[in-house]
């Protein structure tokens, strides 16, 4: 199956260069409504290898902007790590949106939103957990593609996002392995 494989990002981007390296597969174009000159940092690979591929929205897109880069010409798998933006619903229920979201939301209904990771260790939450969604009007309540737990009694913080990242990660690179029929590594 060919797709034309659309990230976007809010943040620095880190998350899709892995999975690049992992799937060893290009996206067509990188969709941000980051700049690089911003306060928060793109990640210099990421912005030096795929700069290219960039299309910037602006920080708050209107549906023509979303409209505008979906449509470049074939239909596009489009994927978010770190989108910080509710796709409007008259985009989301129009063309497939996967979302990757760090709370654990098959166990704990209530880490739909924003920084669930964070609410999750504050409140020792003896597991946490990632889930690969589709992404639909109602925030984080999509269909459960995938999801990765891990024990997280007496974590460090620091192990706590390292944790995330990887089970993130993999999910990601099982989801889009299967999705664009790649070998198996």
């Amino acid at each position: 199956m060919k797709y034309n494989w659309i990230p976007w990002f809010s943040q620095t981007g880190t998350e899709i260069l892995d999975i690049i390296k992992a799937i060893e597969v290009s996206p067509k174009y990188i969709i941000t409504n980051e700049r690089p000159n911003s306060t928060r940092t793109i990640n210099r690979e990421l912005l030096e290898t795929y700069g290219d591929r960039f299309i910037y929205l602006p920080n708050k897109p209107s549906i023509s902007d979303y409209i505008e880069v979906i449509y470049l010409g074939e239909p596009s798998f489009n994927t978010l790590h770190g989108w910080l933006r509710v796709v409007p619903p008259e985009i989301c229920t129009k063309v497939d949106f996967y979302n990757g979201h760090p709370g654990l939301i098959t166990m704990y209904p209530e880490l739909k939103g924003k920084d669930p990771q964070v609410r999750a260790f504050d409140k020792k939450y003896p597991i946490m957990g990632c889930v690969l969604h589709k992404v639909v009007p109602e925030v984080d309540a999509g269909e459960i593609i995938l999801k990765n737990q891990f024990d997280s009694k007496n974590i460090e913080e620091e192990r706590m996002w390292q944790l995330f990242r990887k089970s993130l990660l993999s999910l990601w690179v099982e989801f889009l392995t299967k999705s664009f029929e790649l070998p198996q590594k």
